[in-house]
């Protein structure tokens, strides 16, 4: 029988559904709903918490309209929306889902049977070049921000979707940027660096002085996306301390790039082993993308997260491990980054 343990994930889309759908008020992650993330699903599966992202569509799905720059006053909009959906749920339901701003919360929601929220912002076209957005989302319970998505912004440039490719593309972050990063270092905002561009990554690494995280990202040595992490990448990781989640989307586990759902378990656990040599057994947690890329047929939604705790136990990880990997490692971190 496998054995159960709390997840705590670095990343999902939930926001992005809800938003789409016109629920407001989130309901429907109570009630049930389709998609990776509801309720029922967090607590079948073992889901306790995690970053639940903020994330401005692009008003254009097709071709590389999906990837160009977004007005700042749309994404103004959709940020606090979005925001909004947060507060309102975890209000309105504190006994199953909580808002979360340190680790201590964290670990008291848990304790209590709640799922942990913790506010992240997944591209920063919500914010302008002056941050008076950042003040106020922060009050809000932002905690957690990742510069650009996968396209440009007055912050940086995002790594586009290709394979096989380098995240070496394009220049690093603007003045703007490096602005941005002083501030969230300021205000105790951890820098999400998974969709950073390989320059960009590197003026982070300067500036920052808290542990470098990558919240849903996985191994180019093992899957050539130019949204993976580099060998040298994730040697500069590791000597900050800091901390890769598992990203379960196909397309950048495969060796072969393809969208997939028939994607062997074995294969996430070969990146997970990678980043425990890299990093340690302290550097690697989860990090799905849950509601927001295709995941391995065999977890499906988070209700499926034990058949992935079963993958582990079965390549020889010891339960103290496969513990570090499913909460106490993004623990540790945020303790270390946000308190």
């Amino acid at each position: 029988m496998t054995q159960a343990f709390p997840i705590f994930d670095g990343h999902n889309d939930l926001l992005l559904h809800l938003h789409a759908s016109g629920d407001r008020g989130g309901d429907s992650f109570v009630s049930g709903r389709e998609g990776h993330l509801d309720l029922e699903k967090c607590r079948a599966g073992g889901f306790a918490g995690g970053f639940f992202a903020i994330y401005v569509p692009p008003e254009d799905h097709s071709g590389s309209a999906r990837t160009a720059p977004v007005s700042t006053d749309r994404a103004r909009k959709v940020t606090l929306e979005m925001a909004g959906i947060l507060l309102r749920l975890t209000r309105a339901h504190p006994d199953a889902i909580r808002l979360c701003t340190t680790a201590d919360q964290i670990e008291t929601a848990r304790k209590d049977g709640a799922i942990a929220a913790l506010m992240h912002i997944e591209g920063a076209e919500g914010i302008g070049p002056e941050l008076g957005e950042l003040e106020v989302l922060h009050a809000a319970g932002l905690r957690s921000l990742g510069p650009v998505w996968s396209r440009p912004n007055i912050f940086g440039h995002g790594v586009p979707f290709a394979w096989p490719a380098s995240p070496d593309i394009g220049p690093g972050l603007t003045e703007a940027g490096l602005r941005l990063v002083a501030e969230c270092e300021r205000l105790g905002i951890l820098i999400d660096l998974s969709h950073l561009n390989e320059a960009g990554f590197w003026d982070v690494a300067r500036l920052s002085s808290r542990p470098l995280v990558a919240t849903h990202s996985c191994v180019h040595a093992l899957s050539a996306q130019s949204r993976n992490l580099t060998d040298r990448q994730l040697s500069a990781i590791a000597e900050s301390d800091g901390l890769v989640g598992l990203n379960f989307g196909c397309q950048f586990l495969r060796e072969d790039g393809q969208r997939r759902d028939d994607t062997d378990l074995s294969v996430m656990v070969r990146h997970l082993a990678y980043l425990v040599e890299r990093l340690g057994e302290t550097g690697v947690a989860l990090g799905s993308d849950f509601d927001g890329a295709l995941m391995p047929r065999a977890i499906g939604t988070a209700a499926g997260l034990p058949a992935l705790v079963e993958a582990m136990q079965q390549a020889g990880f010891g339960a103290p491990l496969i513990q570090r990997i499913c909460w106490q490692n993004w623990i540790d971190l945020l303790r270390r980054s946000i308190g």
